[in-house]
């Protein structure tokens, strides 16, 4: 399945919508919504929604991980919306919940 991104404004806060799986085939346009997210939205928040991704490998982590980096060096940062109960304990088991601030929705992230 493709990796779908659609990049919307909730609250003020510009949020990536991921649909589908992230792994080494989608990589690409994982790392090319976010970087294009990131730039566009200088000093600014970014909200990664992956509630609708059916699965995250480590690769993903990475690109997710290398975002913040990015956001951070510009003054802003990257923070995940999700309420999957198996990425929610994946995040905790590598220590992605203490690298990235992870909630429910905009307004817990932000």
């Amino acid at each position: 399945m493709l990796l779908r991104a659609e990049v919307t404004e909730v609250a003020g806060v510009p949020v990536v919508a991921l649909s589908g799986r992230v792994d080494l085939a989608t990589l690409p346009a994982l790392s090319s919504a976010l970087s294009r997210a990131v730039v566009a939205h200088p000093a600014r928040v970014v909200a990664v929604d992956l509630d609708a991704v059916e699965a995250l490998d480590d690769s993903g982590l990475g690109v997710l991980l290398g975002a913040a980096g990015r956001a951070r060096a510009n003054a802003g940062d990257v923070v995940v919306i999700c309420t999957n109960a198996a990425l929610l304990a994946r995040f905790a088991q590598t220590g992605l919940d203490r690298a990235i601030a992870i909630g429910s929705n905009v307004a817990a992230v932000t």
